[in-house]
């Protein structure tokens, strides 16, 4: 039978993707590009192939050498599961890998001799002695593809070994682990930052629980603003507790800042700003009552509230507000976003380890772009932004560090384009003179000074009708996502990326789908997600997630968190550990139960 390219599916015995070993393979040399063995599996197998050939010798045997070898290490073959049929973990795994009819009549001539060194079944070895056709037979694989030798000549299983799977159309294949659910409209996934390795994630309507490394969830909340946030059931309603941001030295000084919306007497809205701290007695509570106003921005409409908090690699926060809302940011000449003088539609940037003279909570950092303008507010860092809807870090590539520090936001776009930003001091990002790369206010466009930052990327709303922003690919288990800007579109549960060009310094598209259900066939790996992607996260060791909903309203519990794994190749055993500290946990938990089941193996 034939095999389409996109259906090679490499697999090791333990049910996952393969790797290239840290270091040389002594042994199964072959393999110590890709394969499955590390050099602790290999020096195993090694042991055992001496042990049989001491054996064999005293014996008096033929001692087979090439083959014995041959034979004892397609363990550490990338089809190692396929040719000793391991893929479905609920049935015993082979003695002897699948070998072509060819190949195992030889064997069988030359070394039947050694079967008893490799395997107690009873069966291959009665039938050994008796025939080679009923021997070989039994040895065969029912999908002669896979195996030995036919499996290492076939271009299709081959060719691409370790790359991500592309589909006939070009796109990514990725698989899924699901990793929490039922959550209600989850806009938030952040780690602390304090080597706990705990993730904390925040409702729409003012939540935030804890999640510990294991999976399971703290009973109590660590935060619980539900009676100050302005929500309500209504679908798609933006506002509600947006944005969180731990201190950089949090581990020290208990300190976080949260983003939400709030109603003045029943009329007013407005976004605030505050810091709060942890508790004394409870490392996963925080103190409801240490909020302190950091700002409030009177918000005109209900929409585009913005959201995003941030710390960057320079210590600040990081502000981003929505334009003030309705359509067109239609608030007074020429919009707020072009206004420097308003703090909506920009990009804010404030020291909070300081008061200014004035009293103000927060001090001006001396290099914020417009401090000494005194037609605009000092804490504005870019403008002419719309919505920015979830920004983050790049924590830098781990070896050289490139890229570390730069800010990528995805900005919501009016009604034709959506865009992807890097933030950069005292940028103009267009809004409402453009939207995407094209003219919005025409007027406003050809004026000269505009002088605005185009976007990274931008595209139209065939394609999607509002980003959501996500995170530069920087962790160890996926090593062939690394450098990727990985993002989603909220409306039409599309997945995005970005590859970065850097001769060129522009940003190509990649587009990512759900692996088929042959290629997520590891065990724990689902290849379907909720169609509403709210947000992007980032673990503290740099895994990548998303969070998605399949009714986004604040009180619908079906937000589900989900974690990116790429199939066709992981890093090597043991490159990836993490030695979290550990967390004490006062009052119950809750172990994770999946809900999402392999057998769903239906495209969202």
């Amino acid at each position: 039978m034939d095999i389409s390219p996109a259906s090679a599916h490499p697999q090791c015995l333990d049910f996952e993707p393969p790797f290239k070993p840290q270091w040389h393979l002594e042994f199964c040399s072959q393999y110590e590009q890709f394969g499955c063995c590390d050099q602790r599996t290999d020096n195993v197998i090694a042991e055992r192939y001496w042990d049989v050939i001491e054996q064999l010798e005293t014996a008096g045997y033929d001692l087979c050498e090439d083959m014995l070898k041959e034979i004892m290490c397609q363990e550490c073959s990338p089809y190692a599961a396929h040719l000793y049929d391991a893929e479905d973990p609920y049935t015993p795994v082979r003695d002897l890998p699948g070998l072509c009819f060819g190949y195992c009549s030889e064997f069988h001539r030359k070394c039947r001799h050694v079967l008893r060194y490799l395997t107690d079944n009873q069966l291959l070895l009665d039938t050994s002695g008796r025939d080679m056709t009923t021997f070989c037979s039994l040895v065969d694989l029912s999908d002669q593809d896979y195996c030995y030798p036919r499996v290492l000549k076939s271009t299709d299983l081959n060719s691409n070994l370790g790359q991500v799977v592309e589909d006939p159309k070009g796109c990514l294949q990725v698989c899924l682990t699901e990793v929490a659910n039922s959550l209600r409209n989850p806009v938030l996934m952040l780690h602390s930052g304090d080597d706990t390795h705990r993730m904390f994630i925040a409702e729409q309507l003012g939540f935030v629980w804890v999640y510990l490394r294991d999976g399971s969830r703290l009973e109590r909340p660590f935060l619980d603003m539900s009676g100050e946030v302005l929500t309500t059931p209504w679908l798609g309603d933006e506002r509600g507790f947006l944005g969180m941001a731990f201190h950089p030295k949090y581990r020290l000084n208990g300190r976080f800042f949260i983003y939400y919306s709030i109603q003045f007497d029943g009329k007013v809205d407005k976004i605030r700003i505050s810091e709060m701290k942890v508790s004394d007695g409870d490392m996963n509570v925080a103190d409801p009552y240490s909020e302190r106003v950091i700002l409030e921005i009177e918000e005109p409409a209900a929409n585009h509230n913005g959201g995003q908090l941030l710390f960057g690699q320079d210590g600040y926060l990081y502000i981003f507000t929505g334009d003030g809302g309705k359509a067109g940011d239609p608030f007074g000449k020429y919009g707020n976003a072009q206004n420097r003088s308003a703090l909506l539609g920009k990009v804010l940037r404030i020291d909070v380890d300081g008061s200014d003279p004035v009293g103000k909570p927060y001090r001006i950092p001396p290099d914020n772009p417009f401090s000494r303008d005194p037609d605009a507010r000092p804490e504005v860092f870019a403008y002419g932004v719309r919505n920015m809807w979830r920004c983050s870090v790049d924590r830098g590539d781990p070896v050289s560090g490139y890229g570390r520090g730069r800010i990528f936001c995805g900005d919501v776009g009016q009604n034709r384009y959506e865009e992807v930003d890097i933030i950069v001091k005292g940028g103009n990002y267009g809004w409402r003179a453009k939207e995407g790369f094209e003219c919005y206010d025409i007027k406003l466009c050809q004026n000269a000074s505009l002088n605005d930052i185009l976007p990274i990327f931008a595209y139209s709303h065939h394609v999607g009708k509002s980003v959501t922003g996500g995170y530069v690919y920087r962790g160890c288990e996926s090593p062939n996502l690394n450098g990727l800007y990985i993002f989603g579109d909220f409306m039409t549960g599309r997945l995005m990326a970005l590859e970065e060009n850097k001769a060129a310094g522009t940003w190509i598209e990649k587009s990512i789908c759900m692996g088929s259900t042959t290629t997520c066939s590891f065990p724990g790996l689902i290849n379907h997600h909720h169609k509403f992607i709210i947000s992007f996260a980032e673990d503290e060791a740099g895994e990548l997630y998303f969070l998605a909903t399949s009714y986004p309203s604040a009180m619908s519990p079906t937000g589900t968190v989900f974690k990116f794994m790429d199939p066709s190749r992981r890093a090597p055993p043991g490159k990836c550990k993490q030695k979290p500290l550990p967390v004490k946990v006062k009052g119950k938990k809750f172990p994770f139960i999946p809900s999402e089941r392999k057998s769903d193996a239906h495209q969202h």
